[in-house]
């Protein structure tokens, strides 16, 4: 059975954030060439396809972090040279000897 969010709640959740504050050198945007808005959400994206990569989140809480749908986190990874598919050497052999 699939649960559909009432739109009211998504709105909620969708403000409960926290916000962060990074000191970073004055060239730091003009060396990226990008303004502070993409700065952030370039930083949102590569922290989260790295601590994907780690294990230390999952596909959708990466997707999340990153402010981005599932679908498009995925393609994202590959930007970063990062699979899709994070499977262990033991998740891996567990998973062909059940088969």
């Amino acid at each position: 059975m699939r649960f559909a969010m009432p739109s009211w709640l998504a709105k909620v959740i969708a403000r409960m954030s926290t916000q962060i504050t990074i000191d970073l050198p004055d060239g730091a945007f003009s060396a990226l060439r990008q303004d502070k808005r993409e700065f952030v959400s370039e930083l949102r994206l590569a922290a989260a396809a790295k601590w994907y990569e780690v294990g230390k989140l999952s596909q959708a809480k990466a997707a999340e972090l990153a402010g981005l749908s599932r679908a498009d986190f995925i393609s994202a990874l590959a930007r970063f040279g990062v699979s899709p598919f994070q499977v262990n050497p033991g998740e891996l052999a567990r998973e062909v000897g059940a088969s």
